[in-house]
């Protein structure tokens, strides 16, 4: 009996073990056991287990497929509601024919009335529509004031239809707006909080009209990466074709150029669970070494493979400062003297820094500590960055924003 469940326990090892279909932790779905194998899944539509590196990237988080896109919409429509903070009319001639149009389609003649409400605002209307998204399921929009009105917060959009680029209607868009920022305003003092003048609705668009589906259930599939690189491709490819090897018994996968990837589909695996099996692979992605600065935020990101060559670098700044002082010169009493105000002005000078550090470093972990031992602020990095890379020491990419 021994002898035989150490049989069992080797055949397991060796094939990789049984695995019930539709595991949680390998990814896949199935009906029925199976044992991994050349071929198998076109068979038996078996499990096939597979590692997952630590710290992997999946496949579907850095490809996108080839022709399978969102679609953006635009419309023009009213928000009504507003508690004094929508357009005013005069101003805006727009948001008066709007609310005129609107009413003569509901019967109410408002032509000669010459309103003057402040409650309407014109807003334009924007939308992604997902690819595959099917008539009836609803879509989140965002809503942006066009005239002059100071808040769209408790607002509700009017019935307002969406156009694709052909002009055609897609969806159509309508509930309560949810804005984020605020604004009060007194006498003598406003506080503006965020951007009031701005909404969301969340699946606030009915969708009535679908896109022109892209064509995937097709023999060969093209899939693109996200941020193009050759080391990417090639990884993407091989764990593609690993897998490929193991499960269908052939590779299926071939890299075109650094951005896009030929797939071949097997004849007896649809296209959904084919995208679905390759697109839960896990690979390491490779990225080119480069600098972000920010300048208005004094934001820096600096990647992992940035190099920097041996430099001697010194940092110092000049701080002048010049201070009026006021003094009112008052004349002896019973004299034809006036007061008058004079000013007493200081100036004053000082220079930091100064001392002259080497900075160098084949990682981020030896870059980093070099620059914190400038103990520079986030201005004087950035200076120090541009400095270094004019020098021609700073092995990366240099992207100011």
């Amino acid at each position: 009996m021994n002898r035989l469940l150490a049989l069992v326990l080797s055949a397991a090892v060796l094939t990789g073990s049984l695995v019930p279909a539709g595991a949680a932790d390998l990814g896949y779905g199935g009906a029925s056991y199976g044992q991994a194998g050349i071929g198998a899944r076109e068979s038996f539509n078996t499990v096939v287990p597979r590692v997952r590196p630590s710290g992997g990237v999946r496949i579907k988080d850095v490809t996108t497929v080839k022709g399978v896109r969102d679609n953006q919409l635009v419309g023009y429509g009213l928000v009504i509601g507003l508690q004094g903070t929508g357009d005013s009319l005069r101003n805006s001639p727009f948001t008066e024919q709007s609310l005129q149009s609107m009413l003569d389609r509901m019967g109410v003649n408002v032509r000669s009335a010459n309103p003057r409400t402040r409650n309407v605002a014109a807003v334009v209307v924007t939308a992604d529509l997902p690819a595959f998204a099917g008539i009836g399921s609803r879509i989140d929009i965002s809503v942006s004031s066009l005239g002059d009105a100071s808040s769209l917060m408790g607002g509700t959009l009017v019935m307002t239809p969406l156009y694709g680029p052909d002009g055609e209607i897609y969806a159509v868009g309508q509930g309560a707006l949810a804005v984020s920022g605020f604004s009060s305003e007194g006498t003598n003092e406003s506080l503006t909080q965020g951007t009031p003048t701005t909404g969301r609705i969340a699946s606030g668009a009915l969708i009535e009209r679908e896109v022109p589906r892209a064509t995937v259930d097709t023999p060969t599939i093209t899939m693109e990466l996200r941020n193009p690189d050759y080391r990417t491709a090639i990884r993407v490819v091989d764990a593609i074709n690993s897998f490929a090897v193991q499960t269908w018994g052939k590779p299926v996968a071939r890299e075109q150029d650094f951005r896009n990837i030929t797939l071949t589909r097997p004849t007896k695996i649809s296209s959904t669970r084919f995208l679905a099996d390759v697109g839960d692979l896990q690979i390491t992605p490779d990225q080119a070494a480069k600098v972000v600065i920010d300048e208005r935020t004094g934001t820096v990101v600096i990647g992992q493979d940035v190099q920097i060559s041996t430099v001697a670098v010194t940092h110092g700044s000049l701080t002048v400062r010049i201070t009026d002082i006021p003094n009112v010169s008052q004349p002896a009493p019973f004299s034809e003297g006036q007061t008058v105000v004079t000013k007493d002005t200081t100036v004053s000078a000082e220079q930091g820094g100064g001392n002259l550090a080497i900075v160098q470093g084949a990682n981020l972990d030896s870059v980093v500590r070099g620059l914190n031992r400038l103990g520079l602020k986030p201005t004087g990095i950035i200076a120090i960055l541009q400095a270094i890379k004019t020098a021609g020491a700073l092995q990366a990419d240099l992207v100011v924003q």
